[in-house]
C-alpha cells in the first residue's frame, strides 16, 4: 500500500469532538519524544502532516489524518515526561485511556517504542493496560538507524525477554527509521491487511 492523499482532519481537545468512527483508526502513541511525528510523516511521504518538535510533550491533542479518504492516523499526546503541569498530563492520561478503550472504530494502536534504549517501565505498563482491556496493539520500533546492529538487536531481544516475563505471546512487531524508510512498507501491509476486517 502506498498511502497518496494525507491530510489533516482535526485536533480535538475531548473525546466529544472527534470525527465520526465511520472508518478505521490507527492510534500512534508513545514515550513523548520517541519520534512520533516523524515516522507519521515517513509512512505519509510529507514532511510537514504532522508537526515535529524537539520539545517533548508538543502534541496535546488528538489528531486526526484522513488518508486517503479511507482510514485514519490518529497522533495522540505522548505519555510520560512532558515539560507541563501534573494536572495537564493527568487530562493527557485519562484522554488517551478513553479514547483506545472506548472507541469502536480503533483497529490497532501503534505503541512506538526507542530502540537505543532498554525497556522502560512506563512503556511496560502501557503494553500492559492495553492487554488488560484487550486492546489490539502492535510494537513499532523507532529510530532504527541510530544504534549499531548488535545493540539494536540486543535492545529488542532485551525488549521482547521482558514482555515474555508477563505474556504468553508477543504482538507483531516493527522496526522502522523515519529517516531511512526502514519498515514502511510493511507496517503500511499491516495496516492495509487489518483494514480489511474493519
Amino acid at each position: 500500500m502506498e498511502i497518496k492523499n494525507p491530510r489533516f482532519l482535526k485536533s480535538s481537545q475531548k473525546l466529544s469532538e472527534l470525527p465520526p468512527d465511520d472508518k478505521p483508526e490507527y492510534a500512534f502513541v508513545g514515550r513523548s519524544n520517541v519520534g512520533k511525528s516523524s515516522l507519521i510523516n515517513r509512512l505519509c511521504n510529507r514532511k510537514q502532516l504532522a508537526k515535529t518538535s524537539g520539545t517533548p510533550g508538543k502534541t496535546q491533542l488528538i489528531n486526526h489524518f484522513l488518508i486517503d479518504d479511507t482510514w485514519y492516523i490518529v497522533d495522540l499526546p505522548g505519555y510520560g515526561y512532558a515539560q507541563v503541569s501534573k494536572k495537564e498530563r493527568r487530562v493527557f492520561q485519562s484522554m488517551i485511556t478513553e479514547f483506545v478503550v472506548e472507541r469502536e472504530s480503533l483497529m490497532c494502536v501503534m505503541v512506538l517504542i526507542d530502540s537505543r534504549i532498554k525497556p522502560q517501565k512506563i512503556d511496560l505498563e502501557f503494553i500492559e493496560f492495553l492487554g488488560v482491556n484487550e486492546v489490539p496493539f502492535v510494537i513499532v520500533f523507532t529510530k532504527t538507524d541510530k544504534p549499531k546492529k548488535t545493540e539494536l538487536a540486543a535492545n529488542i531481544e532485551l525488549f521482547k525477554n521482558t514482555m515474555l516475563e508477563t505474556w504468553e505471546e508477543l504482538p507483531p512487531m516493527f522496526q522502522t527509521s523515519a529517516v531511512k524508510g526502514t519498515g514502511k512498507e510493511k507496517l503500511l501491509g499491516y495496516i492495509d491487511e487489518v483494514n480489511k476486517l474493519f
